[in-house]
């Protein structure tokens, strides 16, 4: 800077500086996390518990604020609108990027308008049925499926949504017809398939795990590429019967693009901390969750992968928003 003016010289070093000071304070007012599904799901279980914990380790209430809607673009379009000043951060799944290949347009860009904070967990997807489903097993409901093209039925927690993608992946790669119905509230998509008013579902294993272990539902099968430390008994897709398959969902927290680096910085170290405390660990290994606490440039670029995979899977499978 020593052909620059005093002053400017001046005005520079103290402009740079001002992001450092924001962050040295930060945050001096409540936080809002919103979340992109609504209250009951895993999503939701995993914001409540990582918002206690910045709460607690902050001295700021950290508010949740669940605004479902197009498959999580009604929430992501508010936050990425939002000021970037580390007030208001976005909790979302892997929707935040498949969205980008089921629909047309977006009122936002997913890899532009948010800036990377932290991987916080990857999630197990559960294929569950009615116990009165006649299948037992992956290879029994495949058979009754070819048997019986589009009479079963399944439900979603609507178009898009992982468990809509995950159960038509496993519906192409198994070469079966299945019938999707649509949900817009976890709790009625969870009461209809305790009724048996639906067959199968495939959601993250959270919200239904005491289900499971109630025998209120029977587990047939894992979504990721090894079976969940919580139920050891029940085979990946992949191993029960349609070898390669793979859909793992995650759960990113972001922030608006613009966002001050040390705010980020900040956010991420104190997120990363409280992923690897035992009771943390303890509680979301109880539910199937997977901590993973990323740093901003890993989750970047796994946005970025992951954008590429899901879109061959869109295509691959057919899916589209209704």
């Amino acid at each position: 800077m020593k052909n620059l003016p005093r002053y400017t010289a001046f005005a520079l070093l103290a402009s740079a500086a001002v992001p450092c000071a924001q962050a040295q304070t930060y945050p001096t007012r409540p936080i809002r996390l919103v979340v992109s599904f609504a209250a009951g799901g895993g999503v939701d279980l995993v914001a409540r518990l990582i918002g206690q914990k910045l709460s607690e380790a902050w001295s700021q209430q950290v508010v949740i604020d669940n605004r479902p809607g197009a498959g999580g673009n009604v929430s992501a379009e508010m936050v990425a609108k939002s000021p970037p000043d580390g007030y208001t951060i976005y909790m979302s799944s892997a929707s935040v990027v498949v969205n980008a290949s089921l629909y047309k347009s977006l009122p936002y860009d997913p890899l532009k308008d948010f800036a990377p904070v932290t991987l916080l967990v990857n999630a197990h997807n559960v294929l569950v049925a009615h116990p009165s489903l006649p299948a037992k097993n992956i290879r029994e409901l495949i058979a009754l499926a070819k048997k019986a093209p589009g009479q079963i039925n399944y439900a979603s927690t609507g178009s898009g949504s992982s468990g809509h993608l995950a159960m038509e992946l496993f519906r192409s790669m198994a070469g079966i017809e299945l019938t999707h119905v649509p949900y817009k509230v976890i709790g009625q998509t969870t009461a209809d398939l305790l009724s048996g008013q639906v067959s199968l579902w495939f959601p993250t294993m959270p919200g239904v795990l005491q289900h499971i272990k109630g025998g209120r539902m029977m587990a047939l099968g894992v979504s990721g590429s090894r079976r969940a430390p919580v139920l050891p008994n029940v085979p990946t897709i992949a191993e029960a019967g349609v070898p390669g398959y793979d859909a793992s969902t995650w759960y990113p927290l972001l922030a608006p693009a613009g966002t001050p680096a040390a705010i980020i910085e900040k956010m991420n170290a104190q997120l990363v901390t409280i992923l690897a405390t035992g009771d943390v660990r303890e509680k979301l290994q109880a539910q199937g969750i997977e901590p993973v606490g990323s740093s901003p440039a890993q989750l970047g670029a796994h946005l970025k992968s992951e954008m590429v995979k899901w879109e061959k899977v869109v295509r691959l499978s057919g899916a589209k928003v209704d």
